[in-house]
């Protein structure tokens, strides 16, 4: 996720995610240490429960419901790994014809394979700069 978050900041793109640790607090930091711009929609009402690595913080105070805010907002979706949240996160993209694209993620028929880092960030590139 760090090394998916650092690609996808030097191509100029902002990296959003749910802003809180794990695999989010990694694409954020990645982003972050190569000078993009990184948006955590937080499931709670304050700022600073946000990875340190968030450079703008929305707070929804909407509990797991922001995961439809993080998906309608996004161009693509990069699912590495995860649990429910990631799951449902996947549903939603797929629902709304967003593409997805997942690392050891779950096996869910739409979502396109990556191997790694590399490998996803050029599929991302195909898929968005057509």
């Amino acid at each position: 996720a760090e090394r998916l978050g650092g690609l996808l900041a030097r191509r100029g793109w902002v990296v959003l995610t749910g802003g809180l640790g794990g695999v989010m607090e990694a694409a954020s930091r990645g982003a972050s240490e190569e000078g993009g711009i990184t948006v955590g929609i937080l499931p709670q009402d304050h700022p600073e429960e946000a990875n340190p690595h968030v450079m703008i913080p929305v707070c929804t105070g909407l509990g797991i419901g922001r995961n439809v805010i993080i998906i309608r907002s996004a161009a693509l979706v990069l699912a590495v790994g995860g649990g429910y949240g990631t799951l449902s996160e996947i549903a939603y993209a797929l629902q709304m014809g967003k593409p997805v694209i997942g690392i050891r993620t779950w096996e869910i028929e739409g979502v396109i394979k990556a191997a790694d880092a590399e490998d996803a960030f050029n599929k991302a590139l195909g898929l968005l700069d057509q």
